[in-house]
């Protein structure tokens, strides 16, 4: 969290200009921080304080810049508007007051023995004060924090000595205790930073500590050291019980599920009933030119419906009440995660390959989408996926996209031009999806391979396919029905649906000869 800190000592004119360093650079302060050239980053003008006290406005700095010597400022006091700028210039220039800090943020600093090396932090304000953070911070031809003490001193000559002496003590020992004070909230920033920022060194001194602790426990059972039996994971066994480190006991081997990624293309819609239905005009008026004296004739349109239903996925899961218990709940998760990749890949499938009936209906079983003859069973004709293209008007191309599985795009890879040029086209742009004669490609594992009648290419706007979601992946637990048994049943349901709405939007090409 980002937080305020306050360090630097200055002169001051009858007119109320005042000037001096801020912070010395390359020597270390009462707590040991340390600033180089270069790492404060100032504006134009700060606000001048006293006290660091945001209710005491007492001026303004409009010269800040960096010496060899250090920060150095300039700027005056409002004596005119402000009558605690007034006061100020009066201790300033009797030499009881003679400091100045400096209030900034942290952006960047490297932990040393003692205090920071702050390589880069925010200016936020400088304050007028009596006793700096930094004993080389000063009040330009003003005399050091111990001269101005014994100026006091000397001023004070009439007051009872050992009442001064009590109260100079009281300062020195607070003094004192400020690097030990600074030291302590050092350490305890640092530790909080690995804990709630997730550093490596934490996340790795959390990964030991684990694996020290499970090597007591396997060589001295319920015997070893309570110190390390707190950082073992205690699963909900009734039976109570310690378990493997986290790294070990969360590792799940899986194999890789794919699925066509037509969902990401295609138009998506929530819906809240069991099927939509899309009104569909079917026709157009039919006007005709006609003379000055004729009259018009009647037009007659047509219209229609189109109904995309929501389908049912289902399934059930029996597992070991042992296994959930033991797993300190990964295997919860890892069957909830199955579910998902098994839904999504049925889904998938659906929306390519479907048939309509119990099922969405496929991108590919759609009948109304007119396809082009490839000419030959396995070899594929580059100027046949020209005729796919310009097969579909314009206002439907401009958003085309090739869809094939990756061995199909294996064998349009090869093939080039009438000039020896490939059709295929690199991605030169990370995000940027590879092109096929100037259109991207989408690869799909659920499209048919090249074969003799198959379509394994098709060319479209995708978002003419409706994909309607009535509800999301439900999963509802029991652990009453198997409980005897000492098993959970995990029970999930999927209700989706899909359908062609525009079929004159794609082309398909069959590698056939006729």
């Amino acid at each position: 969290m980002e937080h305020l800190e306050f360090k630097a000592q200055f002169t001051a004119q009858e007119d109320g200009t005042i000037e001096g360093i801020a912070w010395p650079f390359a020597t270390p302060d009462r707590v040991g921080d340390i600033f180089t050239k270069g790492s404060i980053a100032a504006p134009e003008t700060l606000p001048m304080l006293f006290g660091h006290d945001q209710a005491q406005v007492i001026g303004v700095w409009d010269q800040i810049t960096e010496t060899e010597e250090g920060l150095t400022v300039k700027g005056r006091l409002l004596i005119d508007d402000v009558a605690r700028a007034r006061e100020v210039r009066a201790m300033v220039t009797s030499k009881a007051v003679t400091g100045l800090s400096i209030g900034f943020i942290t952006k960047s600093a490297t932990p040393l023995r003692r205090g920071r090396q702050i390589t880069k932090a925010e200016l936020m304000e400088v304050s007028v004060v009596a006793v700096p953070s930094h004993p080389g911070a000063r009040i330009t031809n003003a005399k050091s924090a111990t001269s101005e003490i014994e100026d006091m001193t000397t001023e004070t000559q009439g007051q009872d000595t050992a009442e001064l002496e009590k109260k100079m003590g009281e300062i020195e020992g607070e003094l004192k205790t400020l690097p030990k004070i600074a030291e302590r909230l050092d350490k305890l920033e640092a530790k909080g930073n690995r804990i709630n920022g997730g550093s490596d060194d934490g996340q790795k001194a959390q990964v030991e500590t684990e694996r020290k602790a499970f090597a007591a426990y396997l060589r001295y059972g319920q015997q070893a050291p309570v110190e390390e039996l707190k950082s073992l994971i205690v699963s909900n066994d009734e039976q109570g019980g310690y378990l493997a480190p986290a790294e070990l006991s969360q590792e799940f081997i899986r194999d890789l599920v794919e699925f066509s990624p037509l969902r990401q293309f295609a138009s998506v819609r929530a819906i809240n009933s069991p099927s939509v239905k899309y009104p569909k005009r079917t026709g157009i008026t039919n006007a005709q030119w006609e003379g000055e004296t004729d009259e018009a004739e009647e037009s007659t349109m047509t219209f229609g419906q189109l109904e995309v239903p929501s389908r049912k996925l289902m399934t059930y899961v029996d597992i070991s009440n042992e296994l959930l218990a033991d797993s300190g709940g990964t295997a919860d998760a890892e069957v909830r995660l199955a579910l998902a990749e098994d839904f999504g890949q049925k889904e998938a499938i659906g929306f390519v390959n479907g048939t309509g009936v119990g099922q969405p209906e496929g991108l590919m079983t759609n009948e109304d989408i007119g396809h082009v003859v490839n000419g030959h069973a396995t070899n594929l004709d580059a100027l046949k996926l020209i005729d796919m293209v310009y097969a579909l008007p314009a206002a439907y191309r401009r958003r085309g996209a090739w869809m094939m599985n990756g061995k199909t795009l294996g064998e349009v890879r090869k093939l080039k031009d009438g000039d020896g040029r490939f059709l295929w086209q690199p991605s030169f742009q990370m995000g940027e999806p590879e092109r096929i004669l100037g259109y991207p490609v989408v690869e799909a594992v659920d499209m048919p391979d090249i074969g003799n009648g198959n379509f394994p290419i098709i060319f479209g706007d995708f978002s003419a396919y409706r994909i309607v979601d009535r509800l999301a992946l439900s999963i509802l637990v029991n652990p009453y029905l198997l409980a005897t048994k000492g098993m959970t049943r995990i029970h999930a349901t999927r209700r989706v649906g899909g359908r062609v709405l525009q079929a004159a939007r794609f082309r398909k090409l069959q590698t056939a000869t006729t």
